[in-house]
């Protein structure tokens, strides 16, 4: 369970926010300090799942092709076969668009070395390569966990964000998302706690609180 002062800095950014008259994201932004992420082996780059769900639609593409792909179909945004990653290969404009409009891609194992070679220049600054899905893994467990699952990526900044929630989840369940995304950054970063400065949590177009570190 999160701590309850994390609890009530969401439950007052979720107060505190004006009506909208969309559905809003909840967002964490995060501060970080004395570290140099000139060095990539200093940034944070995980995909994590969130024991409450994003609350958002998340899509979800796969690149896979038989018995692996007809499961899949069911469950995934968009299935695409090999003839369709060579022509992603030949369109650049469509292969950014979509790089942009997914979430995460997933690609059966037989198919990664094709995937760097057709959208590798693509997919890979955007931090979009596939997760490799193994011959003995069940696609369908796959993509349901994905849905549930944000990545957390700092870059070359200290200040970045990612969504935990969305407005009509309890705070409650917002802030064991935010509890399981400090532990997972606390535990990647060289010096722990003392690295983060700063934590705030947001609605989309709300005022940030802090959250206690």
């Amino acid at each position: 369970m999160a701590d309850q002062d994390i609890e009530n800095a969401v439950a007052q950014a979720i107060d505190e926010a004006p009506e909208r008259n969309f559905r809003e994201t909840v967002d964490l932004a995060v501060n970080l300090r004395d570290i140099n992420l000139d060095d990539p082996s200093n940034r944070i780059d995980e995909s994590i799942v969130l024991p409450a769900g994003t609350g958002q639609e998340t899509r979800i593409v796969v690149f896979a092709e038989g018995e692996t792909a007809l499961r899949a179909e069911d469950v995934a945004d968009e299935v695409l076969d090999g003839d369709d990653l060579e022509d992603l290969g030949d369109d650049t404009d469509e292969a950014k668009d979509l790089a942009e409009e997914t979430d995460f891609f997933i690609a059966e194992q037989v198919m990664m070395q094709d995937i760097g070679r057709f959208l590798g220049t693509v997919l890979g600054p955007r931090g979009k390569m596939p997760t490799p899905l193994g011959p003995d893994e069940d696609v369908v467990e796959t993509i349901d966990r994905m849905k549930n699952t944000v990545q957390v990526r700092s870059g070359d900044r200290r200040t970045f964000h990612t969504r935990v929630g969305a407005e009509d989840m309890t705070a409650d369940e917002i802030a064991d998302n935010i509890d399981v995304i400090v532990r997972r950054m606390t535990a990647d970063l060289e010096k722990g706690p003392q690295n983060i400065d700063r934590i705030f949590v947001k609605t989309t177009m709300g005022p940030a609180m802090e959250v206690p570190v």
